[in-house]
């Protein structure tokens, strides 16, 4: 039965994260200074490809939460992860699994810059 509650608490965590990613609600995406500094279409290309990024497998998603990928986008190595904050900003450990008590924020960056 636990194994059985830990796989629902990780779908539940990767619905969220796929939500954010996918909408940019309930949460703060925020682009580092060489995803920023892109030409426009490449930008917006970027964007596209973390926005529709599906193909999560056990190399890259080993724990099943859709936090973290790295892709390739016109010659750009990109990188995209998922982190969770308090949203009372306390020090206390966050559940992921708990949007009441988290902030997801998710950063894009170049592979060069993580």
């Amino acid at each position: 039965m636990p194994e059985l509650c830990e796989a629902t608490r990780r779908a539940t965590i990767a619905r969220l994260n796929d939500h954010l990613r996918f909408t940019g609600e309930d949460g703060w995406i925020l682009l580092s200074a060489g995803v920023a500094g892109l030409p426009i279409a490449t930008k917006d290309a970027v964007i596209s490809a973390v926005r529709h990024f599906a193909d999560f497998n056990e190399d890259n998603d080993p724990h099943g939460e859709h936090d973290c990928a790295l892709l390739t986008v016109r010659s750009n190595q990109i990188i995209w992860k998922i982190d969770y904050y308090p949203r009372d900003r306390s020090t206390e450990d966050v559940d992921p699994a708990d949007p009441a008590t988290i902030k997801r924020v998710m950063t894009i960056m170049l592979g060069e810059e993580y």
